[in-house]
């Protein structure tokens, strides 16, 4: 199913978790992986003088220096080196985000990993604020790759999974989302969940809904999943269900995935503008993924 993963990494403890996903996933599939690291931002157009995102220091780029640099990496996954099958170190200069999308651009991977935040260690705080949080939004809005992102240690291992939780507002671009997890869950024979969070928010409605209004809705949703997913797409998928709860969308996501031991989350990444709100607190995605026990796959329609 995949034969190329580019692992986005920092080489430091933030991203040890989508690290053992990576090197797990690259095993399982045989599949070829590219281990990404972004040196640092240059100071001032095309200079050889870069702020280094991991130690936070201003150094000088040359061949010498890029091949320390890939000899650290080298040491650092050295463990997980040593039973990989198809690998290769590559680092660039320039900002994350957009080194991180070209390079996937350039190799056109099946999967891109990404990890998340993980602690306030001050060794990793220039690498958290420039790349973390703003890159791995960044880079999910603009990619057209299935973005897994491993924001927690609980959920660290690939391997095992069992249970996909399929998150949907009815989109066209949960359509591809609904495709990819259909496909994972055939290939790894694992459990599907679909589910649908009704927002009965007063901000997203306008108004109070009465609990018959809501219950009213829960049904309508339920026969709108059966009718779109399960009569028209689910094919070779053996064992499946579907949910429809009420509440805020990313917690009720996050809370179903948990209760239901989901080993991964696949939901879709949109990319229309969003109001003044949604822009403030993230898309429903990038809150499932700061806040799930387990990774995130993040998809665009």
């Amino acid at each position: 199913m995949f034969e190329k993963i580019l692992f986005a990494t920092s080489a430091t403890e933030v991203c040890d978790h989508a690290a053992r996903v990576a090197f797990d996933m690259a095993d399982r599939y045989g599949a070829r992986l590219t281990i990404f690291h972004v040196l640092g931002v240059p100071t001032r157009g095309f200079s050889q003088v870069v702020l280094d995102v991991k130690t936070g220091e201003h150094v000088t780029i040359d061949d010498e220096y890029i091949a320390w640099v890939k000899e650290e990496i080298r040491t650092y996954y050295a463990k997980q080196l040593e039973t990989a099958g198809e690998w290769e170190i590559r680092v660039a200069v320039g900002f994350p985000h957009r080194e991180i999308l070209r390079a996937a651009r350039s190799d056109s991977p099946d999967l891109l990993v990404m990890g998340g935040s993980t602690g306030e260690e001050d060794a990793v705080a220039v690498y958290r604020k420039s790349m973390v949080g703003s890159s791995v939004q960044r880079v999910a809005k603009a990619t057209h790759l299935p973005l897994l992102v491993v924001n927690r240690p609980a959920a660290s291992f690939w391997g095992g999974m069992s249970r996909i939780v399929f998150g949907t507002d009815f989109s066209k671009s949960s359509d591809s989302a609904f495709a990819f997890a259909c496909n994972l869950a055939r290939n790894l024979q694992a459990e599907l969940h679909i589910f649908h969070a009704l927002d009965i928010t007063s901000l997203q409605l306008g108004r109070t809904m009465s609990q018959d209004q809501i219950e009213s809705r829960i049904r309508e949703s339920l026969r709108r999943i059966y009718g779109r997913y399960i009569k028209g797409g689910i094919e070779g998928v053996e064992q499946y269900a579907y949910d429809v709860w009420e509440g805020i969308p990313y917690i009720e996501v996050v809370k179903y995935a948990r209760e239901n031991h989901a080993d991964l989350i696949v939901m879709a990444h949109h990319t229309r503008r969003a109001d003044p709100e949604d822009a403030r607190l993230g898309s429903n995605i990038e809150q499932v993924i700061v806040r799930a026990g387990c990774p995130v796959v993040s998809i665009h329609g």
